[in-house]
């Protein structure tokens, strides 16, 4: 990375001076900001910054921090309690939960930093259109639905959702939701806001901090019996790096306190809707928070 910037509210008497640091994230927008966050933490600090951000799929960039070929990420707690660790039943406190994953992840040498209250959870949103002809607002009230007038409900999902514990699967059985197969499309992420927004499905799934879910004026149900894990936001860092390098939680902990829905919601808009850089949003949002200059 080579962004020119100094220390601003954080950084200050440049704490990381010497070191070399790689940063990562996975390929979806949200990740791609996030982790652009940290590296540009980590030099006005001044360190030299690897850029190794975008890499596709979960696993891979988190293999990257826990292998040491990598120092930070921002992770979601869910992912890392279901897809990680392998348990089947998310913790229901979302501070409960965080501190599971910090417990756990600790001797796979990686070392969770306090999380953000940014929630990029599941959810099914659907247009305003049939939000008025069917006033659904809960997933509960879907299910019923279902069950009613099967024909009023049809899924547009990904691929991943589909089979994922986490996702349709369990959603179905949380709720007693029962959508025929024939009603179920599955497509990419992109199209499903489209195709929600349109109404060509009646419920598309949607993460919570989708900046789309504004900007398409799409109404989001209510997870009322609380299925969908917490995906609380946190930076992950390498053990080995974080006690050679102590000053970056200190660093990295108030970009993390500022980080909420609509701070994600506003920043992901301005990549997924107006077709800004990721990078860059990262960049001048760091600026205008006063953490760089």
């Amino acid at each position: 990375m080579v962004d020119d910037v100094s220390p601003g509210s954080i950084g200050q008497g440049e704490p990381l001076k010497g070191a070399q640091l790689t940063v990562t994230s996975k390929s979806f927008t949200e990740n791609l900001i996030l982790g652009a966050m940290i590296g540009i933490a980590f030099q006005a600090a001044g360190a030299d910054v690897l850029d190794r951000t975008g890499i596709q799929g979960s696993i891979g960039s988190r293999e990257a921090v826990r292998k040491g070929d990598a120092d930070a990420m921002y992770e979601y707690t869910g992912t890392a309690w279901i897809t990680y660790m392998g348990n089947s039943e998310p913790v229901t406190d979302p501070q409960a939960q965080w501190r599971a994953v910090r417990d756990a992840d600790l001797k796979n040498g990686v070392t969770w930093l306090p999380q953000s209250r940014l929630d990029n959870t599941y959810a099914l949103a659907m247009n305003q259109a049939n939000h008025k002809k069917y006033r659904t607002t809960t997933l509960s009230q879907v299910a019923a639905l279902s069950k009613s007038n099967p024909s009023a409900v049809t899924l547009c999902v990904e691929g991943e959702f589909a089979n994922r514990a986490d996702g349709l699967p369990g959603m179905e059985r949380a709720y007693g939701m029962n959508v025929a197969s024939s009603r179920i499309t599955q497509m990419d992420t992109g199209i499903i806001y489209t195709q929600a927004a349109k109404g060509s499905c009646t419920y598309g799934e949607v993460y919570t901090t989708d900046g789309r879910i504004k900007s398409m004026n799409l109404v989001v149900m209510d997870d009322d019996k609380d299925f969908f894990p917490n995906y609380n936001a946190a930076p992950v860092v390498n053990s080995k790096a974080l006690k050679r390098w102590p000053a970056i939680a200190g660093l990295l902990d108030p970009i993390t306190k500022k980080l909420d829905n609509t701070v994600a919601q506003e920043l992901n808009a301005k990549v997924d809707v107006e077709g800004e850089d990721p990078h860059q949003v990262a960049l001048e949002w760091m600026k205008d928070e006063g953490f760089v200059k």
